[in-house]
């Protein structure tokens, strides 16, 4: 392998874990964000996730960067589906969906 693909690889593994942080921030800071700079960071981020990055690399920037795993799995739910989720997630999100449908559903006294 030539020193130029491996500074390649480099440079895509540090870019998608730069902008997955930096998804990351956005999504924990709370602020206020300008529209077009989130999108701009999902944008990019879905290129890095895209691109040439190992195997490894991708599923350790999924595994640190929950905001980047939901960016991933919504890229590729077509063929994956919540294959970045985990089970008890899904089931409790599940579950506490279906009580506050309960809880607010309109009954006649």
């Amino acid at each position: 392998m030539s020193s130029s693909h491996v500074e390649s690889i480099r440079a895509s593994v540090h870019t998608a874990f730069s902008l997955a942080h930096v998804l990351e921030h956005i999504e924990r800071s709370g602020g206020s964000v300008d529209a077009e700079s989130y999108r701009n960071v999902v944008s990019r981020l879905k290129v890095a996730l895209s691109g040439p990055l190992p195997d490894v690399a991708r599923a350790a920037v999924l595994r640190t960067y929950p905001a980047a795993a939901e960016i991933y799995e919504n890229m590729t739910y077509e063929t994956a589906g919540l294959s970045c989720s985990s089970l008890e997630r899904n089931v409790s999100s599940e579950v506490l969906a279906a009580q506050a449908i309960e809880r607010f559903s309109y009954r006649p006294h």
